[in-house]
């Protein structure tokens, strides 16, 4: 599909042209539209108008990017709250705005249910170690995803109680 060329005079409907163009592919943060806008060489006043007239037409709107980001991470990516708000601020959502997103989304898939997928779908894949070392191999991959160290291990120790002993020493941090 040909785009209809922008008249140059008009920088503003060019940028939210482009704009409108980005979102229409995937949600973003305001931070990486901005940041996007500025790689395209508009003017920071022109960026803040146009962010400006998004939020007010709700097409830009950071609680719900955080949200969809989150609950897309969680189902489908397999990762947990904690790599989850790493990306989020990452991506410059605020942390209030990224928190509550987030909890939104952990509401409707649970951490838990994901993690216990992951875990069984790891153990399956890697029967060439011993049950012992497949267990600490398999926290530590759980918690590089994400998850909060104490939840990994009272999953593991719910779902291999026989393995629970290889769990003894890797404590668990505070979240």
């Amino acid at each position: 599909m040909k785009r209809a060329p922008l008249p140059p005079d008009d920088p503003e409907k060019a940028a939210y042209v482009d704009a409108l163009r980005r979102l229409g592919r995937r949600d973003h943060s305001e931070q990486e539209l901005r940041r996007a806008l500025a790689r395209q060489g508009y003017d920071e006043g022109v960026i803040d108008r146009v962010v400006a007239k998004l939020r007010g037409e709700r097409a830009l709107d950071d609680r719900r990017f955080a949200e969809a980001y989150s609950r897309s991470r969680l189902s489908h990516h397999g990762l947990g709250r904690q790599r989850i708000r790493q990306d989020l601020r990452r991506r410059g959502v605020a942390r209030p705005t990224a928190e509550a997103g987030l909890h939104e989304a952990l509401a409707d898939v649970p951490e838990d249910h994901v993690l216990d997928t992951l875990a069984r779908r790891y153990w399956s894949a890697h029967t060439r170690d011993l049950p012992a070392h497949r267990v600490r191999k398999l926290w530590a991959f759980l918690v590089r995803r994400g998850f909060p160290p104490a939840l990994v291990q009272a999953r593991l120790r719910a779902l291999w109680p026989r393995w629970q002993d290889a769990l003894e020493g890797l404590e668990p941090a505070e979240d």
